[in-house]
């Protein structure tokens, strides 16, 4: 294992990554923390750092970083070593979509299918009602769209039933939502109370970019107790490992609505993290029962 003042080289390609600023980026690596490097060569698919580490890391290290979670694999090179860093490996194996299996992944898209299927048959008759009634009573669009995350940080537009006045939303998304919001209309307080604005999303569940199960997408530069939510947690973007849902497990603990204190948001992180982490189609169905009961039977919307 190297000395602390043994050279290490960090051998990463983020090429694939996501929406990464920088297609090709250094692991800089002290010890157990992980920062990004600059990047070095615009036309290369991987990027070398020289770096110093502590003298009891250990053969298989963890770095945390503002991409991911990653294994770092040491290989002796000489008097110097050689850290191979795949952002498309993550120091758990079944961690994210690309983790699970294939019966996992078949499964969950047909259940996504049918679910939104019937369920735009079925819910017809309430989606129109709902349409009208916004257009009846305020103006502007039916539909609210907005560019939000998708899976691996790929964006997305998504749909939901216009809540706001048009002259007073934000279509950025950035200023949240809050308890008596005076840019919400009076039906849109309805349908939010009751999740119905959230109904259209059935057809981005249709289109595949997004699920009726995953984290909640969220516009970039979403604020969490003040900050940004990429500046607030260095996991945050791993959360992008699985494809967002209409429901997800942070809603149905409690995690939903707005972020602005500390609990709040690292709330919703951790259990976005958690179901990447341990995601079964078991877990899915227990989460949407528990969705249909507790928001579109008992209104916990703002």
């Amino acid at each position: 294992m190297s000395d602390l003042t043994d050279p290490v080289l960090i051998d990463a390609d983020f090429s694939t990554w996501g929406r990464a600023t920088q297609k090709t980026r250094a692991e800089i690596t002290y010890g157990s923390h992980a920062n990004q490097g600059n990047d070095l060569d615009g036309t290369a698919q991987k990027a070398i750092a020289k770096v110093e580490l502590a003298r009891d890391a250990a053969e298989l290290r963890v770095a945390q970083s503002s991409l991911a979670p990653f294994e770092l694999e040491a290989h002796p090179y000489h008097s110097a070593e050689i850290i191979h860093v795949d952002p498309r490996r993550t120091s758990r194996s079944s961690f994210g979509l690309a983790g699970k299996s294939l019966g996992f992944r078949a499964t969950k898209r047909a259940i996504d299918i049918a679910g939104a299927g019937i369920g735009l048959i079925l819910l017809a008759p309430l989606l129109l009602g709902c349409a009208a009634a916004i257009k009846a009573t305020s103006k502007g669009p039916v539909f609210f769209r907005q560019e939000r995350y998708g899976l691996n940080s790929e964006m997305f537009r998504i749909f939901k039933f216009r809540t706001m006045y048009t002259d007073m939303g934000d279509r950025t998304g950035v200023q949240q939502t809050v308890q008596g919001d005076p840019r919400i209309t009076r039906v849109g307080a309805f349908l939010r109370k009751t999740s119905f604005d959230e109904l259209p999303q059935l057809l981005n569940v249709l289109d595949g970019s997004m699920s009726l199960v995953g984290p909640r997408p969220h516009v970039p530069n979403m604020l969490a107790a003040g900050v940004r939510y990429e500046d607030f947690d260095p996991r945050y973007l791993s959360r992008h490992a699985m494809v967002p849902g209409i429901t997800g497990l942070a809603q149905v603990n409690g995690f939903r609505g707005e972020t602005q204190t500390h609990e709040a948001a690292q709330g919703r992180i951790d259990k976005d993290i958690e179901y990447c982490e341990k995601a079964t189609i078991k877990t899915d169905i227990k989460i949407l029962f528990k969705t249909i009961r507790c928001e579109f039977l008992s209104g916990s919307g703002f």
